[in-house]
């Protein structure tokens, strides 16, 4: 049965993946986060978990992230399985709803995986097919995630990027930018990360994933594996920073599924995303008025003339090495950093 809920938008900060070892911990402690993302195929039943995160919705924005539709499919989509994710957003009334550029089901066999596309006009006119077929029944935009990948069809006709960019121009759909997916895939089949990024039409990101990922060898190569296991490495926070100064701020979701650690660890993760987006606003704001500034310089060097500082983040980092002290006495400062969305 559907409830009323109160409007949540989600805001364009940092949230996390609800994973059932912190649910009762999440409707106890009530922690602050941006939002949730809950898997749409976890609830399309009834029980305990349901029950949960109704209770949550009162109190955190949603995303609804599906991983079962196989957009791909040239038969087209199981029309039970949509169902059955139409009642989840009826029930739920999620702010986002996504998925995956992938096939995942053949002859009517679910494969646990999600399977990469030939990237040319006839698999575009089934997708677009599907998705269009998507958003009518949901009545509502869909975002549209990258996959990652670890082999590419020889005989595509397009890359990825523009494989999605066409996708949004002929269904109005949404992109969904998993930037560890940009980073495995870019990794393996080698190409730019960034070019990636920039190709993608920019108005349509609604949503942002990090995750961490597995790096092993295969021979003499190196192969990352997209296995949501770890913190989020240095270099998908750079390309994250990357994408963020690109495009602005974005709703932006940590991503663990293996090895799940604790709560606290997920929320400290969103928090840097966070910090690493507002250092980044903050820079763009500074170099903004610097720009505009009309008065001289003064005859006197001040303070600090010549420093940059562009990253405010790097001063949380400090505070958090050298303990309470330094942590209270930055407090005061907190006001003063003035976050252009």
């Amino acid at each position: 049965m559907s409830r009323a809920f109160h409007p949540l938008a989600i805001p364009t900060s940092a949230g996390i993946g609800l994973r059932s070892p912190h649910i009762s911990e999440m409707l106890t402690r009530r922690p602050s986060a941006g939002w949730l993302e809950v898997h749409a195929e976890n609830y399309m039943g009834d029980g305990v978990g349901v029950e949960a995160l109704e209770r949550l919705r009162e109190t955190y924005p949603l995303s609804v992230h599906g991983v079962g539709l196989s957009l791909g499919s040239a038969r087209g989509l199981d029309r039970d399985h949509l169902e059955r994710l139409r009642k989840v957003c009826e029930r739920f009334q999620p702010d986002l709803v996504s998925e995956h550029l992938a096939w995942s089901v053949a002859d009517g066999a679910y494969l646990n995986d999600l399977l990469p596309l030939r990237y040319d006009e006839e698999a575009l006119a089934i997708v677009a097919r599907n998705v269009e077929t998507v958003q009518e029944t949901l009545k509502r935009q869909v975002l549209i995630e990258n996959l990652s990948a670890y082999v590419a069809f020889a005989d595509s006709s397009m890359n990825e990027a523009e494989f999605l960019a066409e996708l949004v121009t002929r269904t109005g759909c949404g992109l969904l930018l998993d930037v560890n997916n940009v980073q495995v895939s870019a990794h393996n089949l080698q190409y730019d990360a960034k070019a990636f990024i920039d190709a993608l039409p920019e108005q349509a990101i609604g949503e942002i994933h990090l995750a961490g990922h597995a790096t092993n060898q295969v021979g003499t190569d190196t192969v990352l594996i997209d296995d949501h296991g770890s913190r989020v490495p240095p270099v998908v926070w750079a390309l994250y920073e990357h994408a963020i100064t690109r495009l602005g701020p974005r709703p932006t979701l940590i991503e663990w599924d293996t090895e799940v650690p604790v709560l606290d660890v997920l929320l400290g993760e969103a928090m840097w995303a966070d910090m690493l987006t507002a250092s980044i606003m903050f820079g763009r704001k500074q170099a903004a008025r610097q720009a505009a500034a009309i008065k001289p310089r003064p005859a006197s060097p001040t303070p600090f003339e010549g420093v940059r500082t562009s990253m405010p983040v790097l001063a949380a980092f400090a505070a958090a090495k050298a303990g309470p002290v330094m942590a209270n006495a930055l407090t005061p400062m907190e006001g003063r950093y003035d976050v252009a969305a």
